[in-house]
């Protein structure tokens, strides 16, 4: 598959996981009467990655994340050259559909970036009022899980048509915990989109929600493969004891 397919399968999915996971916060979450709230704004995140993964994820592999791609490298699952067109690729993306997202909101009466925009932030600008390290900590644990989880449904010996719903289920459930405590981020290319409207304080934050996803999908994608590792070779050596036998 050339590489242009897969750069742009990676803008469309993560376009899609931006406006319609951040769509969803800014329209409908506190929508009078109607709204989804925090569980509603979690299962649309949830639904973009099913969704994505299943129309693009064969061409590209459905990262639509940049913490996806480097912890699928760190996990032995994708090479160092897809690292780079699928960053800028999934940057491109989510800038795109934040843009999108603000000539929407913007063409109703009283609408204001200064109530977020769906931003990640912490301090302050955390929904709960969550310190930095509490932040820092949430978004690198949750992360490690994420790709824990992806690396696992999409093992040659899992069930690869189930992939994208243990995927989407897990994100849902990442966002389930987190809304309250940073937005929920796990995925540095939503939180900049978002960011780059807001400005000022959105922008002045960005970085823990570049560094902690980062790191923490890279310890899950290692620590799954090393995992992996120590069964397969515990596997190898109970083989030969058996023929013994």
């Amino acid at each position: 598959m050339p590489m242009s397919k897969k750069a742009m399968a990676e803008f469309l999915g993560t376009f899609w996981l931006v406006f319609g996971g951040c769509g969803s916060a800014v329209l409908a979450a506190a929508f009078p009467g109607t709204g989804i709230g925090f569980a509603g704004v979690a299962l649309a995140f949830g639904l973009t990655v099913v969704t994505m993964a299943y129309a693009v994820g064969h061409i590209s592999g459905g990262h639509f994340n940049p913490a996806v791609t480097i912890g699928l490298y760190a996990g032995g699952r994708t090479p160092a050259a897809t690292l780079l067109p699928y960053i800028l690729s999934q940057l491109a993306g989510g800038i795109a559909a934040a843009g999108i997202l603000y000539l929407i909101a913007s063409g109703k009466a009283g609408f204001d970036l200064s109530a977020g925009f769906a931003s990640n932030g912490y301090g302050a600008h955390s929904p709960g009022g969550y310190s930095l390290v509490a932040c820092l900590v949430a978004e690198f644990v949750l992360t490690f899980m994420f790709l824990f989880v992806i690396m696992g449904a999409t093992d040659n010996r899992a069930h690869a048509a189930l992939a994208p719903l243990a995927i989407g289920l897990t994100l849902t459930l990442i966002h389930l915990i987190s809304i309250p405590i940073t937005n929920t981020s796990v995925n540095p290319a939503r939180s900049t989109g978002p960011a780059i409207f807001v400005g000022g304080w959105a922008v002045a934050q960005l970085w823990l929600f570049w560094l902690a996803p980062l790191f923490g999908g890279a310890a899950g994608g290692f620590a799954y493969r090393k995992l992996m590792a120590i069964e397969t070779v515990a596997a190898a050596s109970v083989a030969p004891a058996r023929r013994r036998a």
